[in-house]
């Protein structure tokens, strides 16, 4: 048994520590505070157990005592418990208070630490705390203390006098009383000071004015919480190194909708311009239960002239087949490979085969026009694909005299992922986009969110990957609003950065 108190970070999820990462990997129950960000409980094990205590601002689902009390008790059933804290667990965390509990009670225990927001809101907004020319030293305040009191905990002059850069965090509430005390205590009113908005997320905001306008700025700019105030005169740095929000997708919601083992690449890419993405998957790809034709095409690959892979899924579960009979890449010699697009052509050169042939447009009918004027009159053609999908690749090649065996590899399924996070953002008018990989992605979307509801609704826009997908749209009654010229996952992106860019 052991407690590991460890810290999230402050929003981003590319800042859990590798550390993090494993630990929540081999937790047995992960009990965890108000994240910004759920991504980090899909690194759980499957039958791993959560419990959600809150520790909202303003909001705490369980009082501290009960929290220490959970610790220890799951701890003593034998289980590995992680307390997953967002920022760092001993920086204005309580994780101290934690850890002195399951010392008491005789549980082992380890802290991991941290990014603290206190550290990396104001990095993101291109405010470096420290800096030769402005500051040698930094203090971190907790702005969470009731203005009521008879005291302060903190020496105000103190704090004036000692030219470093302040960082106050949790002190939205409290942001009159701070500029107060730190005027009335000597501190010249034109110091430059900073504010940041859930810093490091994709709602991330800053702003930078001087301290004695600073509570004016906030009401005026909606700055509520969570917030993190600097002041100092290294926010001078604030215009010149103000990078995050740079970033083109910055505060732009992103529905992704591919199956869940396909969404991290889109997903990262949007990610990394600066958006928030939703996960939303609405299919599952899995391999077909009956194997027969599968093996049996296998065993006879060399009786075929050409073999068409139409996705990377089709390479994958047929490769998986073809690796389970003892066989690689060498059963292919003498066919003629043909990829539609980069990705599924990437693929195949995984696994150690060129295709001799990548259509300039990645859709079948462009497939059916290379391979007809090659000539395909009696040749032997087989197309491993998923279960359901459009007839016209098979049904063309024939037309031309060419003998096709259609092998289903994978089936599509529909995913119910739970659409309340999404159904919640429309409502709410927040949604920005929602991007469909495919045919199959607009079928699963609307079984679950029904056409009808954007009649009373504001429809975010919709990015499809290429004209079936679009095509497929308009069954439902939708026009696309973005679409790429390459049918390709990087240029479906592309696609979105230029619709929400700069015009």
């Amino acid at each position: 048994m052991k407690v590991y108190l460890v810290g999230a970070g402050p929003g981003d999820p590319g800042l859990l520590t590798l550390k993090g990462k494993q630990v929540l990997e081999e937790a047995d129950v992960i009990v965890y505070d108000y994240l910004s960000s759920d991504s980090f409980l899909k690194y759980s094990k499957v039958d791993a157990e959560f419990i959600y205590v809150g520790k909202k601002a303003s909001e705490h689902t369980l009082p501290q005592a009960e929290i220490n009390k959970i610790l220890v008790k799951k701890a003593q059933e034998e289980k590995i418990v992680v307390r997953l804290k967002g920022g760092d667990p001993y920086i204005f965390g309580r994780g101290g208070e934690e850890a002195e509990f399951l010392f008491d009670s005789g549980i082992p225990f380890e802290v991991i630490p941290g990014v603290s927001s206190a550290v990396a809101a104001p990095a993101y907004a291109g405010i470096p705390l420290t800096h030769r020319s402005f500051s040698s030293s930094v203090t971190l305040i907790t702005g969470h203390e009731s203005p009521d009191k008879p005291g302060s905990v903190h020496n105000w002059k103190a704090l004036v006098e000692s030219a470093n850069t302040l960082v106050f965090v949790m002190g939205r509430k409290n942001l009159p009383n701070i500029v107060k005390n730190l005027i009335q205590h000597g501190m010249d009113p034109t110091t430059p000071a900073a504010l940041v908005l859930w810093g490091t997320t994709s709602l991330h905001k800053s702003l930078a004015t001087s301290l004695e306008n600073l509570l004016e700025s906030a009401d005026k700019n909606g700055f509520t919480s969570p917030l993190v105030i600097i002041i100092g005169h290294v926010v001078a740095l604030h215009k010149k190194l103000n990078w995050f929000e740079k970033k083109p997708l910055l505060g732009k919601s992103v529905v992704v909708t591919r199956a869940r083992h396909q969404a991290s690449s889109l997903s990262s890419m949007l990610e990394d311009l600066g958006a928030e993405v939703i996960e939303f998957p609405t299919i599952d790809i899995q391999p077909i239960l009956d194997c027969r034709d599968l093996d049996a095409s296998i065993m006879n690959l060399s009786s075929y002239d050409i073999v068409i892979f139409t996705s990377v899924n089709g390479v994958q579960f047929f490769w998986d087949r073809l690796t389970f009979h003892g066989k690689d890449s060498r059963a292919f010699s003498g066919i003629t490979m043909v990829a539609i697009g980069p990705a599924t052509a990437m693929a195949i050169k995984e696994k150690g085969i060129c295709p001799d042939l990548v259509p300039k447009e990645y859709i079948s009918e462009s497939i059916v026009e290379c391979l007809v004027k090659e000539g395909v009159k009696g040749r032997r053609i087989l197309i491993p694909r998923a279960q359901e999908a459009r007839e016209v690749l098979p049904e063309e090649l024939r037309k031309a005299g060419a003998f096709v065996d259609v092998l289903p590899v994978y089936q599509t399924k529909q995913k119910i992922s739970g659409c309340d996070d999404v159904l919640k953002r429309i409502e709410e008018g927040n949604l920005e986009c929602v991007t469909f990989g495919s045919s199959s992605t607009v079928d699963n979307f609307f079984n679950q969110i029904y056409p009808d509801y954007f009649n009373t609704h504001k429809r975010p826009k919709f990015a499809v990957i290429g004209p079936v997908t679009s095509n497929k749209l308009k069954e439902y009654g939708f026009l696309h609003d973005i679409q790429p010229a390459k049918y390709t996952i990087p240029d479906l992106v592309e696609a979105i950065v230029f619709e929400y860019g700069e015009k």
